[in-house]
């Protein structure tokens, strides 16, 4: 598949869905069609993103994502492609919810790098060489070394790059801010279509300048019309108004980090709810809930955005 070819069928922003929950913690699957049909009929983003960071997908089980993913692929029927994030700890589990995936007509995974065992660099390389040979469905690489604990070298990426079903990378690119560019070099003589997309909605001007396609963001959730034209006005050119639409944005994404916050899920889920009105529930155990002094801050944050009264 070509860059154009991705940038054709997928588009620029591609959002990871927020999974709700309801009482004890359950999943809300009729809220999760719901927060679906709000994001199509709004045109906020071009690709739903299932079970990724922003879904939780580290605190769901097995069978809960696979019905996530049913869920987004009936919902959607069609009007946004569905993307699956399939990544497990273990190269057993995540081969077999990717195939799972496949079954469920979704052409496309995006599998985070193994968390919580650290393999070396060799093993990160036999993680997805063997996943990518047992499936037919094309594969994103996700570098998110916050949370997984180790970085997706830029020579690793060299090699996976020569498997034909492994397409491209999505970074966290507040991590290491240059990685991009080294993601586009390391590919370059392997896989000149190989595709790059940031990760990071706080690193979005930084990446772009750097060639990346576009963002995987959480934020489009209330900030989907904002971001495409930040890249529509880099597009241009007017670098100037590209700076003042993102300012809101970054402001919002530091709100959600507040109080050392890695994962922002617990400020941004009320931040949907004041925004869109949909009950998406607070974040599952053991994410602490929002405070009440944090929800002072990210509202005065939406209200300077203009998405509150």
């Amino acid at each position: 598949m070509t860059r154009k070819e991705f940038t054709a069928k997928y588009g620029r922003i591609l959002l990871p869905l927020v999974t709700p929950f309801g009482k004890d913690e359950e999943i809300d699957y009729k809220v999760y069609g719901d927060l679906i049909e709000y994001l199509i009929k709004n045109d906020l983003c071009d690709s739903l993103i299932v079970t990724g960071t922003t879904g939780e997908a580290s605190l769901l089980t097995f069978d809960e994502r696979v019905r996530l993913m049913e869920t987004a692929v009936r919902v959607s029927a069609g009007r946004k492609p569905v993307i699956a994030g399939t990544g497990c700890a273990s190269t057993k589990e995540t081969a077999a919810l990717t195939k799972k995936a496949a079954e469920l007509g979704i052409d496309l995974c995006m599998i985070v790098c193994p968390f919580y065992n650290k393999p070396t660099q060799q093993g990160v390389y036999n993680h997805y060489k063997q996943i990518a040979e047992s499936v037919n469905v094309n594969i994103l690489l996700y570098n998110i070394p916050i949370f997984v604990g180790i970085n997706i070298e830029a020579q690793t990426v060299h090699e996976l790059s020569k498997i034909p079903n492994i397409i491209g990378i999505k970074d966290e690119a507040g991590v290491n801010p240059t990685q991009v560019t080294d993601y586009f070099l390391a590919t370059e003589d392997t896989n000149p279509e190989f595709v790059i997309f940031n990760g990071d909605d706080i690193m979005l001007l930084p990446t772009i300048v750097q060639g990346a396609m576009g963002i995987v963001s959480g934020g489009a959730h209330i900030f989907g019309h904002e971001i495409r034209a930040i890249m529509d006005a880099f597009a241009a050119g007017d670098n100037a108004r590209a700076r003042e639409l993102f300012i809101p944005l970054y402001r919002f994404c530091k709100s959600c980090g507040q109080n050392g916050r890695i994962l922002p899920n617990s400020i941004m889920r009320p931040a949907i709810e004041l925004v869109t009105g949909i009950p998406v529930g607070p974040a599952r155990s053991p994410l602490a809930p929002i405070t009440e002094a944090e929800k002072a801050v990210l509202t005065d944050v939406l209200r300077q955005a203009g998405k509150l009264s």
